[in-house]
């Protein structure tokens, strides 16, 4: 893992310490927490597969399980 070293300015450096205070995390961690969401690549690779019901793609049918038809049909 790489070591990265940066200045920033006290009130910042205060305002991250209490932050990750807050989080429970050590300020690295939060650090990078906030670097991932700040820099990350879009969707995991699985991540519509780990979702609720799983992408079905264009097949999907247009209908819950117990309905009779598509309400946007009505």
């Amino acid at each position: 893992m790489a070591q990265m070293h940066f200045y920033v300015p006290d009130d910042f450096a205060r305002l991250i310490r209490q932050r990750a205070r807050q989080a429970n995390m050590p300020v690295s961690r939060y650090l990078v927490q906030l670097i991932r969401n700040e820099l990350g690549s879009g969707w995991p690779e699985d991540y519509f597969d780990k979702v609720y019901g799983g992408w079905q793609g264009a097949e999907a049918p247009r209908t819950r399980p117990g309905e009779t038809e598509d309400p946007r049909d009505r």
